[in-house]
């Protein structure tokens, strides 16, 4: 006789608040957080802001994350002002995609 399953709703909620998922996914926003810093572009001895981008990756975590907020997240985020530049690019700097390049190399 094949064994049955019945999914609780309220169960799959808890599991996904759980602290186990918390720190899992604090685990892999940390692994990508390593890598992100090791990639990241430092800039010249003449930059002033040389290293500030490689130093200011951050990671948080929640049990009230993801768009209903009924789950456990953790997000990779740089505090630099001119993140975003580094990340995208602009019309003289090409993209480095520091933070796309770490989330797929470094996450899984």
């Amino acid at each position: 006789m094949p064994a049955k399953f019945k999914m609780s709703k309220k169960g799959v909620g808890q599991l996904l608040r759980s602290r186990m998922i918390q720190a899992d996914m604090l685990h892999r926003a940390e692994r990508i957080e390593d890598l992100a810093a090791l990639i990241a572009p430092v800039g010249g001895p003449s930059d002033p802001h040389a290293g500030r981008y490689k130093a200011s990756f951050r990671v948080t975590t929640t049990t009230r994350g993801g768009r209903r907020k009924d789950r456990a997240t953790a997000t990779v985020s740089n505090i630099a002002y001119y993140a975003r530049w580094v990340e995208y690019g602009t019309e003289r700097v090409p993209a480095h995609h520091v933070m796309l390049r770490a989330a797929q190399a470094g996450g899984g």
